[in-house]
Order: structure tokens, then sequence, then C-alpha cells
């Protein structure tokens, strides 16, 4: 049965792209496989995404929100009394401890783009979007040096295959945030 109108399609399609990359990797990402998996013609894909970059780009944008939004939405981060380091901590805990494969999807398109320049401004987008939502607590370098650890452990902790150190993420971002008041005068909430 043919569709006319089909406003759901695009999203589908990026669904589909994030659903294959998850499965078989970057490398298994095509019009034709996304098509499939999305169970629509191999047009739609090319009509809605004229390139596999644009394709990547849409799916990053939306793996991207996963995490970004946590600290976003953190009402901790909201509080002024809150404790920075340790509110992050446990976001960055808790989004390890969700399902794998998702998290290990999100670092696989971001770090696709060391190999793919058009996804190079999404993970830009990324890392400023987070710096911005933190410098909101800190200041933006201690944001930015904030973000820098975070990725960091969270890579650590994927491609070492070792378990998060919570304690371990608290007292570093701690350091940095206080870093970060001693240089540059208070921030609010350490």
């Amino acid at each position: 049965m043919a569709r006319r109108y089909d406003p759901e399609r695009r999203r589908r399609i990026i669904d589909a792209a994030i659903r294959v990359v998850a499965t078989n990797g970057i490398g298994g990402l095509s019009h034709r496989t996304v098509a499939a998996e999305a169970d629509v013609p191999l047009g739609s894909t090319t009509y809605h995404f004229a390139s596999l970059d644009e394709l990547m780009v849409a799916a990053l944008r939306r793996t991207n929100e996963g995490f970004g939004a946590a600290v976003r939405d953190s009402g901790a981060l909201g509080d002024p009394g809150a404790d920075v380091a340790e509110e992050l901590a446990r976001l960055m805990g808790e989004w390890l401890a969700g399902e794998r494969t998702g998290v290990e999807l999100e670092y696989e398109l971001y770090l696709a783009a060391l190999r793919r320049p058009a996804l190079r401004p999404v993970a830009a987008e990324w890392c400023e979007g987070l710096a911005e939502i933190l410098a909101r607590r800190t200041d933006p370098v201690t944001a930015r040096a904030l973000v820098a650890l975070m990725d960091g452990i969270c890579l650590q902790v994927l491609l070492t295959d070792t378990p998060y150190e919570a304690e371990y993420a608290r007292e570093m971002l701690g350091r940095i945030i206080e870093r970060g008041v001693s240089d540059d005068g208070p921030a609010t909430g350490t």
C-alpha cells in the first residue's frame, strides 16, 4: 500500500539510520540499508537526505539529545546550593549505566567526525551546547574543561571496558571547578 503523505517519514528514516549504525556500525550505513530498515522506498531516503553525510548529521543530532538533555534538565544544576561535581558524576554514571548499545552508538557517530568533516560542526555543537549549560554554574573556560573531562572519562570507560568510578569522576570534576573558582573569582555552587 503506497503512502501519499507521511509526515513522520523523515524521522523514521533517521531512527532507522541509528538502528543500522547500532547493529552494523558506520560501515554498514547506506541509503539502501536505511530504506530497508525504515521500510520505505529507496527514493525516500535520497529525497530526504541527498548524501549519507546529511543522514549521519541528522542521526548525530538525534543521538546528541540524550546526555545533553539530562544535564540541561537536571534540577540540581539549577539549584545554586547543589554540588555541581556530584551532580555531573551522577548523571554520567546514569548515562553509562543505561543501555550500553545506545551510549556506544552516540560515541561511534560522534567519533565518525574524525573522518567525515560534515559531522564536525555537529560534534562541536554538542560540546558547545553542553558547555553553555555548565557555564551557567561555572564560567565558560571551566565549563569547556568539564566537558573535555567528562568526554575523556566516558571514552575511557567505553574503550577499556572498565567500570565507571563515580567518586573519581566527582573528585576530578570538583578539582576543575575549584580551580576555575580560584582563578576567576567565585562561581556559584561547587
